[in-house]
């Protein structure tokens, strides 16, 4: 099992971060807050953002921007878990061993919550003070920032994402839908916890950003191989939520089309590719290799 360097580092300066962006909002339904709070801070893994740092670390680019790429990466995430969850959705109980927003305070405030966290990730960029200067033929960095964002999170993203994955319950997909659903649902948000440090590296070429694309491609369908695996072999404990909730949703999963052992292969290889793409990059990125392997090699 590899070990994360600086992870606990990391999750607790993000948690800084975004206790400080929270603290700082204008308080007017106290409640809306609390449920914002709640949702964002209840604790959760940090992957994304502890990627964006390891691979803002391996470019060079300056920490105090990717905070600001990072937080409002996390502002996505933790938004698409509150609608996620909600009865209209996969309508889950618990999340990470507490319970979903909807059922800490109730549907409506869990729906405002989530929308207002997707806003406060891009005002998070749009009012940050970057240190990247920019080039006279190319955009702000905020804008560029935000155009990557806005590719990762909207329709073209994770929720067309989560659109294709509910057109697919109940139904048997094939595994080039499955992974052209979860490229977009969980991958594509991934990807951006790579590509936008990237964007913030003043020397990361053209060539560079797309072997980053590559690496981050294959971790993010890995992630979700793993999941399908998790969702079969570990516990409840372990998960911090009901195991087995693929399969009583009738989703089409790795492990349904390709048998545990194939998705267990699949995992493997996608975690090769991975490697394999670093390899090519003139950086540090041990830190990076060991995320690729984490993920694969993860319990919960």
């Amino acid at each position: 099992m590899a070990t994360l360097i600086c992870y606990e580092h990391y999750q607790q300066r993000i948690n800084d971060f975004l206790i400080t962006k929270i603290d700082q909002l204008t308080i007017n339904d106290t409640k809306l807050l609390d449920a914002m709070r709640y949702g964002l801070l209840i604790g959760g893994k940090r992957m994304r953002p502890y990627l964006a740092y390891i691979t803002g670390e391996a470019v060079s680019a300056n920490i105090d921007d990717i905070d600001a790429v990072a937080g409002a990466i996390e502002c996505i995430h933790a938004y698409s878990l509150l609608h996620d969850d909600l009865p209209a959705m996969d309508d889950d109980d618990l999340r990470r061993g507490q319970p979903t927003c909807h059922k800490a305070f109730d549907e409506a405030t869990a729906i405002l919550a989530g929308d207002a966290l997707q806003t406060l990730a891009f005002d998070i960029l749009a009012n940050h003070t970057f240190t990247s200067t920019h080039k006279p033929n190319e955009l702000p960095i905020q804008v560029r920032l935000i155009q990557q964002l806005v590719s990762a999170s909207g329709y073209q993203g994770m929720c067309g994402g989560q659109g294709l994955d509910l057109a697919a319950t109940n139904k048997s997909i094939s595994l080039e839908a499955l992974e052209a659903l979860h490229s977009l649902k969980t991958g594509a948000l991934l990807k951006a916890s790579v590509l936008m440090p990237a964007l913030c590296g003043e020397l990361v070429t053209e060539d560079q950003k797309h072997i980053l694309s590559e690496y981050a491609q294959h971790i993010g369908l890995a992630y979700q191989v793993q999941d399908d695996i998790l969702d079969l072999i570990s516990t409840e404990e372990e998960l911090g939520k009901p195991v087995g909730s693929d399969v009583a949703a009738n989703k089409s999963t790795y492990p349904a089309l390709l048998g545990l052992q194939g998705a267990q292969n699949k995992a493997e290889n996608l975690l090769q590719q991975a490697l394999q793409a670093l390899a090519r990059l003139p950086y540090n990125t041990q830190s990076l290799a060991d995320f690729a392997t984490f993920i694969v090699k993860r319990s919960h």
